[in-house]
């Protein structure tokens, strides 16, 4: 996520990062980096000027000259105004009202509104244990219902059926009499795509907002549009009193453009954050956090809130029994970990937020990626339980049954048993006096000077 305006910053930084001392010349010098940086990742030019003078108004002021280490300390500035621009910190969901609380959801076609919608069903259900009603408001498009239906279904949604002879304002008020019969505490409803321009439209979902005075009005947008997604956003908002914004698509925008956009443009906080297809992958917005990700520092709060809510934990505390009494790890354990990573959100969700990984990525991704972890994993699901359990068993004649039955190649096989080897001898190093120091010298041993993994 980010990544090319995560590179073109660090790149920026590095040049100031190890200063003992900072000079007006030197953070002029990275000040223009940084300002190509954020023009590059599509930022309005608006937010560009402001945070610019911001930095250089306190980088050249008391807070670093008195610093021992100035060149952190302008990073320290750098990450503060990054939060500062994308809200600061993560503005909730208000659902303080009579049950059901009401949510309506708005934004342009194709945006990805019914899936947000669906996505933001679970994590209500999930994270806030919430009972929630959704339903359609979307005449124009039938599929939509149905759409939202099958998503609901999914998530575990309560659904409200509607059709395309009804009048969007009737939908939403029967929806919300439904909702209170069923006892849940939120419904969301799902509105039409719409263009800003299309005066009818919007006046329908003014309307529709009037009727029924939600608690919460989201606009949906895509990340990929960059700061059109603001100026869309601020349209929006002068029509509709809009609480937030929920940016999806930010999986696939190596730019960064519309997060760091949004807020100041539309004043409007960012309050949840698409970061993939599945239904779960629906982030709250977290300023701070992203700010740190953007500056290739990790993401470590995320990571440790995802491996909580996602590891399964009776499998992680056998695992780690076992490796402690030394016993062997097997390629049974081998695929638990790649189903554990999976779950995760594979190997580009966890490279994400690890400190110091957006550089190597890229490179650890070619070698390993998601597509690679399956493969490894039909491998391991093609062998007996007894090659599973003793992989030196494994000769010529299994190697060729078991990559027939995967699909895969004698050579992709010959790899995964030796990155099955090494992830061995580093478990067995766990188990010994020292096992973390030992563990973590082995997998740097593990990394060639590439920063790919061995092959």
């Amino acid at each position: 996520m980010f990544d090319s305006l995560t590179s073109r910053l660090t790149q920026a930084l590095k040049q100031v990062s190890g200063k003992a001392k900072l000079s007006e010349d030197n953070i002029k010098d990275t000040l223009r980096e940084v300002r190509m940086a954020l023009l590059e990742a599509d930022v309005a030019l608006s937010v560009v000027k402001s945070f610019i003078e911001r930095i250089k108004e306190r980088a050249v002021g008391q807070e670093v000259a008195k610093s021992l280490t100035p060149g952190q300390a302008f990073i320290k500035i750098v990450q503060s105004e990054l939060e500062k621009v994308m809200g600061e910190f993560c503005e909730e969901l208000n659902l303080a009202a009579q049950p059901p609380a009401v949510i309506l959801v708005a934004g342009l076609q194709g945006a990805g509104k019914t899936t947000s919608i669906a996505k933001l069903a679970r994590w209500l259900k999930e994270r806030k244990n919430k009972k929630v009603t959704v339903v359609s408001a979307d005449i124009y498009r039938p599929a939509a219902i149905k759409q939202l239906e099958t998503l609901a279904n999914e998530v575990g949604a309560d659904f409200f059926p509607s059709s395309v002879e009804q009048i969007p304002v009737d939908i939403a008020r029967n929806a919300i009499a439904h909702a209170k019969q069923r006892f849940s505490d939120v419904v969301i409803i799902d509105t039409a795509g719409r263009l800003h321009v299309d005066a009818d439209m919007m006046d329908e979902i003014k309307a529709l907002h009037a009727a029924i005075n939600p608690i919460e009005t989201l606009f949906v947008v895509d990340a990929m549009t960059g700061q059109d997604a603001a100026n869309t956003a601020k349209a929006f908002n002068e029509a509709l009193p809009l609480s937030g914004v929920i940016l999806t698509k930010a999986d696939g925008d190596s730019r960064g453009g519309a997060a760091l956009s949004v807020r100041h443009i539309t004043g409007k906080p960012i309050k949840f954050i698409g970061v993939g297809e599945k239904t779960d992958a629906l982030e709250p917005f977290y300023p701070d956090r992203l700010a740190s990700r953007i500056l290739d520092m990790g993401d470590v709060l995320s990571l440790i809130e995802e491996a909580e809510r996602k590891i399964d934990k009776k499998k992680a505390d056998k695992f780690v029994k076992k490796v402690k009494k030394g016993k062997k790890f097997d390629l049974n354990d081998f695929r638990d970990q790649l189903e554990q990573m999976r779950n995760m959100g594979g190997i580009g969700s966890l490279m994400d937020k690890l400190p110091g990984m957006g550089q190597m990525s890229g490179m650890v991704e070619k070698q390993v990626n998601d597509k690679s972890l399956g493969q490894m994993e039909a491998m391991i699901c093609s062998m007996t339980p007894r090659e599973r359990r003793y992989p030196d068993a494994i000769n010529n004649s299994r190697k060729r049954r078991i990559t027939a039955g995967s699909g895969t190649q004698i050579q992709d096989l010959n790899r995964l048993l030796k990155q099955h080897k090494q992830m061995q001898k580093m478990m067995k190093k766990f188990s010994k006096k020292g096992g973390m120091a030992n563990m973590m010298r082995g997998m740097s041993n593990m990394m060639p000077p590439s920063g790919g993994f061995p092959r």
